[in-house]
């Protein structure tokens, strides 16, 4: 037997011993940290419920639930060693010291809508903490608050306010199925964040699980942590467990309109228009134009809530827009509830519970973000046109800045794209078959590739939550600040600095980790 024939056959027999012990050290280490977990649980009747292994009946079901995006569903998807499904706060803090005791990584999920499914997947062992049983909600309207446990989706948010009030509501996401946990950790914009700012923006308190197991409030973690949270990602600091929000009022009556013309109605001059005055507007108006490809030309529907009467509405439309022709077959006056359903996609007319629904609908997508601080000439439009004709699955949703996030310091939080930017844009392309995503990736990238001379510079900032790995990641173990920094300054601009000593403050060990987690500053390095 020659030497090369001799190689060939030991490699296969190596890799199956390799994998092998890896499958018992894996196995040991998973019961290990199921016997911890367990010792912690005071009601062992109870445990086969919140602590679901490989074996369990409910694993496949539970893991499923909440993937948003389906390209993370697949055979070749690492899956985690246990899942955990909290009843009570006491068990993520028993779960976060077993993982810690036993090496194995945490995956914290509230909704699953992490654009790169990094709530429920990781190269490292690891276990998911699912939030799903921790929504409690309780509306305080005397005091203009509410405490939201992280497990609950904003729908549930808007709908437990509203069964309180018609005159209150919440600033954040338009999608429901979306949970508060990340969502608020990583910014939160809405239809009415440039009346109120952010989500984040209008936290009061929060409760997280810290690396050492313990339960923190604003007061006890300080505000530095505070600081870091909102805007940072929780993921990097410990597990969000609850957020106190201020509610903020809303008129009995709010308008909502939609019009929608092609490129061939002019749809090219009226967006030319729409970027010199988006940021411009009064703060109560809010006008979102989704793009979207199909049959080889372009629609842009001009989405807007307004939160007032039509009458003032249509005003403000022909003093600063009137090239829109926006009339009354456009616009519906209604309550600030419908206008959530309205932007969720539903019928004002639907039952309120459909808020309630923790899955609107599962896709395999891939998605990316920029910021436009200059208006995007006729030439750049055009030129975009045609790139999006190549996805009929594809569409940009522009989200407009100007008033509240004008006003507020880019350092008051974690997040830092306040002032200076016209809108942001959210790109995204979907698709059937999972034999398809080489494709479909390729084609967004070439977007964004075509896009770099119109949008942000030095950094070309992102927003993390529609997070992509793209733009850089970190090793499996520690990762050095100027590794991180490459996709760090995009998200967090001028703040990375800061949350990497907040990081290196409160998990030195660097212990809540992923691809793109904040990391910790070498020692010596401050």
């Amino acid at each position: 037997m020659n030497m090369k024939t001799s190689h060939a056959k030991l490699f296969p027999l190596l890799f199956i011993l390799l994998n092998s012990a890896w499958s018992i050290a894996s196995s040991s280490i998973s019961e290990s940290f199921v016997q911890c977990l367990s010792s912690h649980i005071q009601n062992s009747n109870s445990s086969n419920e919140i602590i679901l292994t490989r074996t369990s009946s409910a694993y496949p079901s539970v893991l499923e639930s909440s993937i948003q995006n389906l390209r993370f569903s697949n055979n070749s998807t690492p899956k985690p060693e246990t899942i955990i499904t909290p009843f009570d706060e006491s068990h993520v803090q028993a779960a976060v010291i077993c993982s810690k005791k036993n090496g194995l990584q945490i995956r914290s999920r509230s909704g699953g809508h992490d654009y790169e499914g990094l709530s429920y997947v990781s190269r490292a062992p690891f276990i998911i903490i699912d939030l799903f049983n921790l929504r409690s909600i309780d509306v305080d309207i005397e005091n203009e608050s509410a405490w939201v446990k992280s497990g609950a989706t904003l729908g549930e948010v808007y709908y437990s306010i509203a069964q309180k009030s018609k005159v209150y509501g919440f600033p954040a996401a338009t999608c429901p199925t979306v949970g508060v946990g990340g969502h608020i950790s990583g910014g939160g914009i809405g239809t009415m964040f440039r009346k109120y700012g952010l989500a984040s923006d209008n936290v009061i308190d929060a409760r997280i699980v810290d690396v050492n197991g313990r339960i923190l409030d604003r007061k006890s973690m300080g505000e530095e942590l505070f600081w870091a949270i909102r805007g940072g990602g929780g993921s990097s600091f410990g597990v969000i467990l609850a957020w106190k929000l201020r509610l903020v009022p809303v008129p009995l009556t709010v308008t909502v309109c939609h019009i929608t013309k092609t490129k061939e109605q002019g749809a090219t001059k009226l967006l030319l228009k729409w970027q010199n005055i988006a940021d411009k507007l009064p703060e109560e108006l809010f006008i979102r134009p989704v793009i979207r490809s199909g049959d080889k030309t372009i629609t842009v529907e001009f989405g807007s809530v307004f939160l007032g009467p039509v009458e003032k509405l249509f005003h403000l439309m022909q003093e600063n827009f009137p090239q829109l022709s926006l009339g009354r077959s456009h616009c519906t006056e209604m309550s600030w509830i419908q206008s959530v359903l309205d932007f969720a996609g539903y019928s004002i007319h639907e039952s309120l519970e459909i808020l309630l629904k923790r899955r609107q609908f599962s896709i395999i997508f891939k998605a990316k973000s920029d910021f436009v601080t200059e208006p995007i000439s006729e030439a750049g439009l055009e030129g975009l046109w045609q790139r999006l004709v190549e996805a009929n699955t594809s569409f940009m949703i522009l989200t407009p800045y100007g008033g509240k996030m004008s006003e507020i310091s880019d350092s008051e939080t974690a997040f830092p794209h306040r002032r200076g930017n016209i809108y942001e844009i959210q790109y995204m392309v979907v698709w059937d078959d999972g034999k398809d995503t080489e494709k479909y990736v390729g084609f967004m990238r070439r977007l964004y590739a075509y896009m770099a001379p119109y949008v942000s510079k030095s950094p070309r900032a992102a927003y993390l939550n529609y997070r992509d790995l793209d733009l850089g990641r970190n090793n499996n173990g520690n990762t050095s600040y100027a590794q991180a920094s490459i996709w760090g300054l995009k998200y967090f601009k001028n703040n990375f600095r800061k949350l990497v000593h907040v990081k290196t403050l409160v998990d030195p060990g660097n212990f809540f980790r992923n691809e793109q987690s904040i990391p910790v500053f070498s020692s010596g390095r401050k």
